[in-house]
């Protein structure tokens, strides 16, 4: 069975889109990247995306987990 989180090998097709950003964050991205190792605005700004939305899943995640330790503790008192 194939996970959704398996690499696509190199030679798959990749889909992009068009995301506008106002003209002077992206010179300051520009600016910023630098002597770094990111090769374009594009390519840093998919990196920030991608490690936010990491973030914000793995916060989630934790809230989840919370909630059924809680859930948990309240069944086993009685109160659910």
């Amino acid at each position: 069975m194939k996970s959704d989180k398996m690499k696509k090998p190199a030679n798959a097709k990749r889909k992009y889109t068009t995301i506008t950003i106002p003209s002077p964050l992206f010179e300051k991205i520009s600016e910023v990247i630098k002597d770094t190792g990111f090769s374009s605005v594009s390519d840093y700004v998919t990196y920030v995306l991608r490690e936010t939305i990491a973030s914000i899943e793995q916060e989630k995640q934790g809230k989840t987990k919370a909630n059924d330790a809680l859930t948990k503790k309240l069944r086993a008192l009685g109160y659910i």
